[in-house]
């Protein structure tokens, strides 16, 4: 298929609560600047996928209330770009809606639907794998996925099995987020490779799947069908989106079809889900902390500390193994084990004062 039959669908609706809080749902992850860089991991991602995908050719699909940090951050889209969901069904309402939107724009396209927030060590090799991927994906009738070489057996992704070896291989299953015991056995194992949310198909192989596994989402979509890429597309959409289920593009299809292979890949991938995935990424210190520039450390070791200005002035003293994420209106001081319990944290903090907080 030619490569200007070839699209880039970015997903960016979350609102990255367990980055609180640095990530807010007026300004969540995907527009911050979280590994430092200069740049957002949405421009990250826009600019890892331009060397294969033509501006005019990406989608975002975002919350109606970031269309306008989409458009400031990414300015060679225009506004039609950029997908608004009244509200956040998941992964499998929200890829539907940009599959539709190809399927009335250019209905022999290609789609390939990537998360927003995702690092990327070595963004050459993985060009190179995603190339392969669509070249597979439009040679047959497959939807096809990323998954990632694990290097430890981390429990806090979940696992595709592969049913035979090769670059690209039919997937026998996918797994949900494993305890140690289970994903040692996986690493093991040897044929068990990270869920990346990396995916890769036709716009007819989707919306075929689509049809068959999740039929009443589909149904949805496909009545109003004719509304897409004209001026009726928003009323449609705010239709759909107040009678369509929750549901994940995994759980909802991937799982249920028989066409699903996956590639295993190894360019340097970390979903930088947590601040404790950052903590791993980032550059420490001889005692493994992650601190800003003007930093005065004593007895302190395994600490990330981020502050709202590079300038300010930090002082620690026998701190160990903790995140410290200091902003002009909240102060974060949690032990790395307990992050999790960032989210629970939040659902209490959202009554107080209207959710400013959050």
């Amino acid at each position: 298929m030619a490569a200007s039959n070839r699209y880039c669908v970015i997903m960016a609706g979350g609102i990255g609560s367990r980055f609180w809080p640095a990530s807010r749902r007026h300004l969540p992850k995907q527009f911050l600047d979280i590994l430092g860089t200069g740049k957002s991991f949405i421009r990250h991602t826009f600019e890892r996928f331009a060397p294969l995908i033509s501006a005019e050719h990406f989608l975002v699909v975002t919350n109606a209330a970031y269309r306008q940090l989409v458009l400031e951050q990414l300015p060679e889209l225009q506004p039609e770009q950029v997908l608004c969901e009244p509200v956040g069904r998941n992964t499998a309402p929200c890829i539907a809606y940009a599959a539709f939107r190809l399927g009335a724009l250019q209905p022999e396209s290609t789609m390939v639907v990537a998360p927003s927030d995702h690092f990327i060590f070595d963004e050459e090799e993985f060009r190179r794998n995603i190339s392969s991927c669509m070249e597979f994906a439009e040679a047959r009738d497959a939807l096809v996925t990323i998954g990632i070489r694990p290097s430890r057996p981390d429990t806090g992704y979940g696992y595709i099995q592969t049913a035979a070896a090769g670059e690209i291989s039919p997937v026998a299953s996918f797994r949900e987020k494993p305890d140690l015991k289970t994903a040692m056995s996986y690493l093991a194992a040897g044929n068990y490779l990270w869920n990346a949310g990396i995916f890769i198909w036709s716009t007819r192989s989707f919306l075929a799947a689509l049809e068959r596994h999740l039929p009443e989402l589909y149904g949805l979509f496909a009545e109003r069908a004719a509304a897409f890429a004209s001026p009726d597309e928003r009323q449609a959409v705010e239709e759909i989106y107040a009678r369509c289920p929750s549901i994940s593009i995994d759980y909802g299809v991937l799982e249920q079809a028989d066409n699903v292979f996956v590639r295993g890949s190894d360019f340097g991938w970390n979903d930088v889900g947590t601040w404790g995935s950052l903590y791993e990424l980032s550059a420490k210190d001889d005692d493994g902390n992650v601190t800003p520039p003007f930093s005065k450390l004593y007895d302190t070791s395994g600490c990330l500390v981020k502050t709202a200005s590079a300038e300010k002035v930090v002082v620690v003293d026998s701190l160990h193994d903790y995140i410290v994420v200091d902003t002009p209106d909240a102060l974060l001081l949690c032990p790395r084990s307990r992050e999790q319990h960032i989210k629970q944290v939040l659902e209490e903090l959202t009554p107080l004062d209207n959710g400013r907080f959050v």
